[in-house]
């Protein structure tokens, strides 16, 4: 796994052993990327299930303002604070290592983030709880984009009624990217 694109473009990342993760591939990175290219500069990128910490990375590498990384596994966290170090990147971040709505709870009333990335375990509608938590921050506003890495097979159709816009859906072979704001723009 590699930062694709600026300052750190080319610099390899470190990646936990095991399962416990499941780095989101440089292609698919890439893709994602792409589509949020313009918007990053100078923003404020929340990485949650951050693993080893490579999508927040990427944001802070073309231009983010700062990223918080959100890990509860201390094997990724540690991996999170090694590849901010070597991307020379770490003045910018800050990397939380706890449960991911114990974290939201840290971070309640220090702002709204332009994006939240999430790439939960799949199938544990562990995107539902945090998008129900979001709902009733501080942390997201209508200009936020939260964006979620599912698998194929995940359900989304609770989001709507919840009152969250789907405003695009990237599909892949095996997975897909959902982009998502709260109510009306």
């Amino acid at each position: 796994m590699r930062v694709i694109a600026g300052s750190a473009r080319r610099l390899q990342l470190k990646t936990i052993e095991g399962l416990d993760t499941r780095p989101t591939t440089d292609r698919i990175k890439e893709t994602l990327f792409n589509m949020l290219q313009n918007q990053l500069y100078g923003c404020r990128f929340l990485d949650l299930f951050a693993g080893s910490g490579g999508i927040g990375i990427e944001a802070l590498s073309r231009g983010a303002g700062e990223a918080v990384f959100v890990e509860k596994n201390p094997k990724a966290a540690a991996c999170i604070r090694e590849n901010l170090a070597f991307t020379r990147l770490a003045d910018r971040a800050q990397v939380l290592e706890m449960d991911v709505l114990d974290a939201l709870n840290r971070l309640e009333g220090r702002g709204v983030f332009d994006y939240i990335f999430m790439d939960p375990p799949y199938n544990h509608d562990l995107e539902q709880q945090v998008i129900r938590w979001l709902d009733h921050s501080g942390l997201a506003d209508a200009r936020t984009t939260v964006i979620f890495e599912a698998s194929m097979a995940t359900d989304i159709s609770w989001l709507e009624p919840m009152g969250w816009r789907i405003l695009k859906i990237k599909e892949y072979k095996t997975n897909k990217h959902i982009f998502t704001a709260k109510g009306e723009a």
